[in-house]
């Protein structure tokens, strides 16, 4: 894996705004909610707060789980409703939809008896089934499925798709039939990567791929594109990995190894954030990582499923953070990068717009513009999040690729 300085790349070191998270804990979470920024943060806080996009003063406070929250994410809908709604999962077992108008659970789901921590939640595209994954209780990991309509007791409970904690469940979104949306992407600490029918109740016939990455996975989602979707996941050991639909892997690296040392500026990534969907690159998939100094930086790739092909940085947010930052949201009907790191501080920043050198429609781009905000408000959990118009799509990867090529030849 190499990476290359984009054409266009560009360091922002001044904030929009910035805040102090209440409480002074690391913030590990961030959605984005109609008019609000919206942050989890870290043990003793239990509290969900609300941020207002313009000003980032905290304007709301929920009162969260009875122990920690583990996963916040928005979805499009639930239980028959077209309202975006905020969606939680905690320590104390269970998962909830919030209605921010009355501060109060609009849905709780609990686990029917079972004490297990969940660790990661989501909602189908149609809204009518809510996935969850457990953490670790002797020696079973659950995803449970509920009807957010009936939450009092789970659907179906599947046991034996992980053997350890389960760390993302994703439904696959904007799909070109219902069943389609009925495929569950899930992940494991158990090295297991694997998609499920959700509609299924038998687990046994509910399984339809696996993939084996051999190392703990902390993170994984969907890179959606028009003729294919797969699969990216992230490690405890800060490695990156790409799967196709079948979970067959096709790219397996260390985000860390390449650094970029020219025009008298240095990056190093030390860890990887989160990976987030997007139209403006080619392979459909920007890559966050940072520096322990509190750095920000974005990657991309042409083409993720090959490793010989160089990645490219675009831009690094710089001298906002004191220490490792723990979550960022890329909110693109905005052009707004929002970030949150463990010195409990949150703050929003530009997003440049480079121009293409080449091959520019704007009127197509215009014509686009609808239904790319659709599909963003379809993706808006932050680890897709389901998270500005930049350089990554354009021209700029492909200028890197045949000038690499080149290269090449030439030696």
């Amino acid at each position: 894996m190499s990476l290359l300085e984009s054409p266009s790349f560009e360091t922002i070191s001044s904030e929009i705004k910035s805040t102090t998270h209440p409480g002074g804990s690391y913030v590990l979470a961030l959605t984005s909610l109609g008019n609000y920024y919206v942050s989890a943060a870290s043990a003793p806080s239990n509290a969900i707060h609300l941020f207002d996009k313009s000003f980032l003063k905290c304007v709301q406070t929920l009162k969260g789980h009875q122990n920690a929250t583990t996963a916040l994410r928005t979805v499009r809908s639930i239980g028959g409703s077209e309202r975006h709604t905020l969606l939680s999962a905690g320590k104390d077992g269970c998962v909830i939809a919030w209605d921010e108008r009355s501060g109060a659970p609009a849905i709780q789901m609990t686990a029917s008896g079972r004490s297990s921590t969940v660790l990661s939640c989501d909602a189908s595209h149609d809204g009518l089934t809510v996935a969850a994954g457990t953490g670790l209780q002797k020696e079973d990991a659950f995803i449970l499925y509920w009807d957010p309509r009936k939450p009092a007791i789970p659907l179906h409970i599947h046991g034996s798709t992980h053997s350890d904690d389960i760390t993302a469940v994703h439904f696959l979104k904007n799909c070109p039939s219902p069943t389609s949306g009925q495929i569950l992407l899930s992940a494991s600490t158990d090295g297991l990567v694997s998609t499920s029918n959700s509609a299924e109740d038998d687990e046994d016939e509910a399984v339809l791929n696996v993939g084996s990455w051999g190392c703990s996975i902390s993170q994984a989602g969907w890179i959606r594109n028009p003729s294919t979707n797969r699969v990216w996941a992230a490690s405890d050991m800060e490695t990156f990995s790409c799967w196709s639909n079948e979970l067959d892997m096709l790219q397996n690296c260390d985000i860390r190894r390449p650094s970029v040392h020219s025009h008298g500026r240095t990056w190093v990534t030390d860890y990887l954030i989160t990976c987030h969907n997007t139209k403006r690159s080619d392979s459909n998939l920007a890559v966050f990582v940072g520096s322990n100094e509190g750095d920000v930086a974005l990657l991309s790739s042409s083409d993720v499923t090959d490793s010989s092909v160089p990645w490219a940085i675009n831009s690094v947010w710089a001298k906002g953070h004191t220490g490792v930052v723990r979550s960022v949201l890329w909110d693109e009907n905005h052009e707004i990068l929002v970030t949150g790191g463990e010195d409990s501080k949150i703050s929003t920043w530009r997003c440049p717009i480079p121009r293409q050198s080449s091959g520019f429609d704007e009127g197509a781009m215009d014509m686009d513009s609808a239904i790319l905000k659709r599909e963003r408000d379809d993706e808006m959990d932050i680890s897709e999040s389901e998270p500005v118009r930049m350089f990554l799509s354009m021209t700029s990867p492909r200028l890197l690729i045949m000038n690499y090529l080149t290269r090449k030849v030439k030696k």
